[in-house]
């Protein structure tokens, strides 16, 4: 295979098609397709991902995803997701957006590394009887404002243009609660479908829980596996859910000037604020730097009156496995426009740790630095003047109306939305030649595990993937496949994670290892028919299949 070339030419609409009847984007891999690539090196995408937000899950961004719409291509679809791990049968407090914070969405359309929009929610606690009342809900709950429903969540949605103006798009909005089984809610696609809203202008929100689109396997963290890629398979967040906020807006109120056909790439991460929380000191909540370090490296965390940023998430993984222990929490707390100034963290790029580990480990040599290719896909977007990758996708340079003179390298999540949906969508997104996946934006089944991982190991140098890590984690979708239409997430898990590895969503055994694409309904075991000889023997037949596909 020749080294990557992809010979694009300004992305707009017209030509963007044009050029998907031509190459594919990032033509790295022969078939399109990998059985799969080295073991996920994350602690869950950005699950508790740095000191800091470990102790305040409520503030915790998992993931942030970014997509034309499948169903609605003139608009985009942004999910972002906090508080990880949740255990669906976590009562009786359950798992409330706090209201204490505020979550947002930010859009950089003219790539300064600031929010040119900024999308904010709000979330207020409501509770019909605190005095005489535990319960979340005190029976059936059929609807938002049913009396059953002891706890509920509004919100107040605003966006806020460049110049700081801001727009209340909805007040008092409901949020759909957390779904406490099919007891309490039978029929949770209806609860959500009643949290779903329109906004004044086009577009839809929602904002409640849903089963968590992430997936790999964190057995990673006990040394790659100890070397042995055997051992891998098991998706650690089957059974899991998260609180998701999804926004679908026309193409329109994001691009720079209101043109998605001019400008037509776009950057895009979400933060939560919270207001006296333990920050990084002052000059790094100004997003200063003391010398080459990021001052909270430094000093450590201060009370401050005021609103300040405690967490942050545009490309996955980033965080994670690119950004050294000491400076996680002040990653988490400035803003991207100041990422290129922050030498240990541009250095953690251009020399990054994983591809050492792997070598150790493995003893697959390690690609020569500096990784430009790298600074390329996280910080400046891909773009032939951007650096070594041959390619015009998702810079916001490529945007008509950028002015080239103000661009600055940025950790963002950048999307082209010019390019049209994929009929088949490949999980290996542009590595899989699928143009309208990871990293040009990304969507919720695109495997950015096996996709980062490859990147990290020189791939988009080399023009192929790295045949002694082809056999991969093993974990190739989400547990519960997204639906068709907004917001695209699945309904939240309703078993308790310790049975949803051995079962099917639709209550069949077995189907919950190795990364299997599953659909269906909740989870459940049903016992209640069952007695004495025949309950035990299907915990002996649960059992004997838990130890069987434990050694495979």
């Amino acid at each position: 295979m020749q080294p990557f070339r992809l010979p694009l030419r300004r992305p707009t609409v017209r030509r963007a098609e044009g050029v998907l009847a031509s190459v594919g984007i990032l033509a790295l891999v022969t078939a399109g397709t990998v059985a799969g690539l080295a073991p996920g090196v994350s602690s869950a995408s950005s699950h508790r991902e740095a000191p800091l937000t470990a102790g305040d899950p409520k503030a915790d961004n998992t993931d942030v995803y970014a997509f034309t719409s499948p169903d609605n291509a003139d608009t985009v679809t942004l999910v972002a997701n906090w508080i990880p791990f949740e255990e669906p049968n976590g009562g009786p407090n359950f798992y409330p957006f706090a209201n204490d914070a505020r979550y947002n969405i930010k859009i950089d359309s003219d790539g300064n590394g600031k929010p040119d929009t900024t999308y904010t929610w709000a979330f207020t606690d409501h509770i019909r009887d605190s005095a005489n009342q535990f319960l979340y809900n005190t029976g059936v709950v059929k609807t938002l404002d049913d009396e059953t429903l002891n706890f509920r969540q509004t919100y107040t949605l605003t966006a806020t243009d460049a110049g700081g103006h801001t727009k209340t798009l909805l007040k008092d909005a409901p949020a759909a609660p957390s779904n406490v089984g099919k007891a309490s809610m039978p029929d949770y696609a209806s609860l959500r479908k009643q949290a779903t809203r329109s906004l004044p202008n086009g577009g839809l929100t929602y904002a409640g829980q849903a089963s968590d689109p992430f997936f790999l396997d964190l057995r990673v963290f006990d040394l790659l596996y100890g070397g042995n890629l055997k051992e891998s398979g098991h998706n650690t967040l089957a059974g899991y859910n998260v609180n998701t906020i999804a926004l679908q807006v026309p193409k329109k109120d994001l691009a720079l000037n209101g043109d998605a056909t001019r400008n037509p790439v776009i950057g895009v991460w979400s933060t939560t604020d919270r207001k006296g929380a333990a920050v990084a000191d002052q000059e790094a909540d100004s997003g200063q730097t003391k010398g080459s370090e990021p001052a909270s490296a430094k000093g450590g965390p201060s009370m401050r009156a005021d609103w300040h940023q405690v967490s942050r998430l545009g490309n996955p993984l980033v965080n994670e496995v690119v950004v050294p222990l000491k400076y996680k929490d002040a990653f988490n707390s400035i803003a991207p426009d100041v990422d290129h100034t922050v030498t240990p963290v541009v250095n953690a790029v251009l020399d990054p740790i994983v591809p050492k580990l792997i070598q150790n480990i493995y003893g697959v040599p390690a690609p020569a630095t500096p990784r430009k290719d790298l600074s390329e896909i996280f910080l400046s977007g891909i773009c032939k003047a951007c650096g070594p990758i041959q390619a015009d996708l998702n810079s916001q340079q490529l945007n008509a109306d950028v002015k080239k003179s103000g661009f600055v390298p940025s950790e963002e999540l950048r999307l082209n939305m010019a390019v049209p949906t994929s009929a088949d969508p490949n999980r290996l997104g542009v590595l899989g030649k699928d143009l309208a996946g990871f990293p040009n934006g990304r969507r919720l089944n695109d495997d950015v595990v096996d996709i980062e991982l490859q990147a990290l190991e020189g791939a988009a140098q080399t023009g192929k993937i790295v045949p002694a890590l082809a056999a991969g984690d093993a974990v190739n979708a989400p547990y519960r496949q997204p639906t068709s239409s907004f917001p695209y997430v699945a309904l939240p898990n309703t078993a308790a994670v310790n049975q949803a590895d051995s079962l099917h969503p639709d209550g069949g055994v077995g189907a919950g290892l190795g990364g299997t694409a599953l659909t269906g309904g909740f989870p459940v075991v049903a016992v209640t028919a069952l007695t004495g000889g025949a309950m035990l023997a299907v915990a002996g037949a649960l059992v004997l299949r838990r130890r069987r596909a434990s050694r495979m």
